[in-house]
């Protein structure tokens, strides 16, 4: 899919903007170019990598004229670049709306302006029935998404929904791991809370997935384990022959106790494409979509909840051992 073509990553030098690209490379691209705010981690990046394929871009998605010169004769677009931490977009809301929705029109706009073949836009759980700032945004960079297959142009426009992601900047087991070694205490906001998990490695094969097998305007929603944050927690305290304190500290402003991947409203809309991914099919009338998918059987669940079909201590260990967090 990738072969001889460019392609621009916004966002590009965080943690999924650094598995992006190794797993890029080598299908053999004409060029990827990093768009991202940060001229030293830019400089870090390239010299973690030093391939002359790798070229690198100052911008900001807020700035839409920087955008359609970054644009210029690229393939495919892969919008990372978003505010995505929750405390900071309750505390920043003009900045995030700034950031996640006018920035991600602004990627749409530029997109269509240079007849990009195809956006694929990296979306969250919390983007279902926000409870939550980020949320909102996400959730309206979806909308956006989607729409924008209707504005008669020759790109197509895909979203891909997942969880939390093991190993990504802010990454839950990053902190934790910090806090047992040093403070000998882990503080987790409620014993009974439940998130979905997957690894890095593994998001990025299934977002190539995504890319390559969409037709534009669907959402792809990648079906994730999940886990008792406590548990994950115990897991990483027994690795580490550390028998650390539990801390409860409280729900944070906007945070959930379960996430959800899909909404009672959507499922009447969603189809299982195979065992990793659902397809939320669109409200909005997108000539072929909905007969493309037409023999594809519908979920027969309301609701895709973190708080169901939770791994138990073994598998978490698997997980974190395939995700390189344990040896």
């Amino acid at each position: 899919m990738f072969n001889n073509t460019r392609i621009l990553v916004t966002g590009g030098t965080g943690s999924w903007g650094y598995e992006l690209i190794r797993q890029l490379l080598p299908q053999n691209p004409k060029q990827i170019i990093v768009f991202s705010r940060n001229e030293s981690s830019q400089v870090a990046m390239s010299r973690t990598f030093e391939d002359d394929r790798l070229t690198f871009c100052i911008g900001d998605i807020r700035d839409k004229e920087a955008l359609l010169r970054a644009c210029d004769q690229v393939d495919y677009v892969f919008h990372l670049a978003a505010l995505k931490h929750v405390p900071v977009c309750e505390d920043q809301p003009y900045e995030a709306l700034k950031t996640n929705v006018i920035g991600t029109q602004n990627v749409i706009e530029a997109a269509i302006a240079n007849h990009v073949k195809r956006v694929i836009y990296i979306s969250t759980d919390k983007a279902a029935n926000p409870s939550n700032f980020y949320g909102m945004t996400k959730a309206i960079g979806e909308k956006l998404i989607v729409y924008a297959n209707l504005l008669r142009s020759e790109t197509k426009f895909v979203c891909v929904r997942g969880g939390n992601v093991l190993g990504t900047n802010g990454s839950v087991v990053h902190l934790f791991m910090n806090q047992i070694r040093t403070k000998k205490q882990v503080g987790i906001t409620d014993l009974a809370m439940t998130r979905f998990f997957l690894t890095l490695q593994d998001a990025i094969s299934l977002l190539f997935k995504a890319s390559s097998e969409s037709l534009g305007g669907e959402i792809f929603v990648m079906t994730m384990p999940t886990c008792r944050i406590v548990d994950l927690a115990e897991v990483l305290m027994e690795s580490l022959g550390v028998d650390a304190e539990i801390i409860e500290t409280g729900i944070r402003p906007g945070e959930k106790l379960h996430e959800i991947l899909l909404t009672e409203f959507e499922s009447n809309s969603t189809v299982v494409y195979d065992d990793e991914y659902l397809v939320i099919l669109p409200a909005l009338d997108i000539p072929g979509l909905k007969s493309h998918y037409a023999s594809y059987s519908p979920v027969s669940f309301e609701s895709f909840s973190s708080s169901t079909e939770i791994m138990n201590k073994k598998e978490i260990r698997d997980m974190l051992v395939r995700g390189g967090f344990l040896a």
